[in-house]
């Protein structure tokens, strides 16, 4: 995951994306350079929508679902091509499902016990949510237990204005949700927003 995250630290959330508008709105995101997309599974067929990014895409993007809840779920975004799985909750029953079928884990966590226990089934990355009810204050206090190199994704709130003090306090990566993509949302829209966002990283990074 971390050469992906390299790439570009942003992972495009398309909650609510159709299978029929998701093609053009992912070479939109890939056009602004971003790396990694998910198709959370309470989006309509959710499982159509991430066949046809891995066809597509899957070549070039790490392309998966969110919003993971079983290991059922994680075997049927396999069976379509998914490569990642992003999870709400702390559950390492789930990373631990996710790697048996090869695929990127990233899971939700909110105290550093969760992530350790996360850590521990194999997890390659975690994912800070609601990042809007932390601050960037105690992601710091935590990558300072959390073994080196942990990837920290903090997920909730995060906008252009805000990714600067995320990006110091040592955040890997930003999951985008309705700052990149809304229901309605046409490729076009979709691609200012990505290009915005990818200007503050890089902003950000220099800075």
């Amino acid at each position: 995951m971390k050469q992906f995250l390299d790439r570009c630290p942003l992972i495009a959330i398309l909650r609510g994306v159709r299978p029929d508008e998701v093609i053009p709105i992912c070479a939109a995101l890939e056009a602004a350079g971003l790396a990694i997309v998910e198709v959370p599974l309470n989006s309509p067929q959710p499982l159509e929508s991430i066949r046809l990014l891995a066809e597509n895409f899957g070549d070039r993007l790490l392309v998966g679902a969110g919003t993971v809840m079983t290991p059922a779920q994680v075997e049927e975004i396999a069976g379509v091509g998914g490569r990642l799985i992003v999870t709400p909750h702390a559950d390492p029953e789930l990373v631990r499902a996710a790697k048996r079928l090869g695929m990127a884990a990233a899971p939700g966590f909110f105290t550093p016990a969760e992530a350790f226990s996360l850590l521990n089934a194999g997890a390659d990355a975690i994912k800070l949510f609601p990042a809007e009810g932390s601050n960037p204050a105690a992601l710091r206090g935590m990558r300072a237990i959390f073994p080196p190199g942990t990837l920290v994704i903090p997920v909730g709130g995060i906008a252009p204005d805000n990714i600067g003090i995320w990006h110091e306090a040592g955040a890997a990566g930003y999951g985008i949700g309705s700052s990149i993509y809304k229901p309605g949302d046409t490729a076009e829209v979709v691609g200012r927003k990505a290009a915005a966002l990818v200007a503050a990283c890089r902003a950000a990074m220099k800075g």
